[in-house]
């Protein structure tokens, strides 16, 4: 997991404040867009993104798999590749919308919930993913122990999520270019500039690598292993119960 010193005591995040009802109508209205935009602004590296998010995990076809804020529902195709049952879950209705109506997605249980209120049994899911959506919750701690809560004591959870790059020219690239050129090109794309300019506002601060394990602590989860994704522009992690 890397040899940085870790200082900031676990659970020390706080988190900026997330009201769910802006995020979820923030979302609704991006929704007929949102794949396009996402591939434009990302020059497709989303796509590797994932992929390599599922290489933390062998294939099991026996797995029972849920994809939380699955948006329109990306992931799911890949998901059902490596694992058995598939579910994605939503809290934003007209994502949900979209996502079914696109062939690859329409065969697959599309719910729509609260991430921090999930509609499931304790120890459901072999294997949780929720990709770009847990800086959205309106509380980190809350988010991963719910997501402890549907997991079951041997199954893993996949967590790919925007971070810091360690290297100083680097992040300082990438915040210009997701603090300038992201909100104004979202802006043209989608028709709502402030949605894209939420992502730096969520992004720049969330905790990753050693901090994030930190926050997983502090709700009774380990990062068992995580990978930085072009140059830590984003983060993979492998996440399970503690022991």
């Amino acid at each position: 997991m890397g040899n940085e010193a870790m200082t900031q005591a676990p659970g020390a995040y706080q988190q900026p404040l997330v009201e769910s009802s802006r995020v979820q109508k923030m979302f609704g209205s991006i929704a007929h867009r949102y794949d396009f935009v996402n591939t434009v602004l990302s020059g497709g590296t989303h796509y590797l993104w994932r992929n390599a998010l599922l290489r933390l995990v062998p294939d099991n076809p026996r797995a029972v798999a849920l994809d939380v804020c699955t948006g329109t529902g990306d992931l799911l195709p890949l998901l059902k590749k490596k694992f058995g049952r598939v579910t994605g879950l939503d809290f934003c209705y007209p994502m949900l919308h979209h996502g079914s109506k696109k062939d690859s997605v329409r065969s697959f249980p599309l719910i729509q919930g609260d991430a921090l209120s999930l509609p499931f049994a304790d120890r459901s899911f072999d294997i949780i993913t929720i990709a770009f959506g847990i800086r959205n919750l309106e509380s980190l701690s809350a988010g991963l122990r719910e997501l402890k809560r549907v997991l079951r004591p041997d199954g893993a959870l996949l967590v790919l999520e925007f971070g810091q790059p360690r290297n100083a020219l680097w992040r300082g690239l990438f915040n210009f270019y997701s603090a300038t050129l992201m909100p104004l090109l979202g802006g043209l794309l989608s028709g709502n500039r402030s949605a894209y300019e939420y992502l730096p506002e969520t992004s720049k601060d969330f905790p990753c690598r050693e901090s994030f394990a930190r926050e997983c602590e502090a709700s009774g989860l380990v990062v068992k292993r995580f990978r930085s994704l072009t140059g830590g522009i984003a983060y993979a992690y492998l996440v399970r119960h503690q022991a």
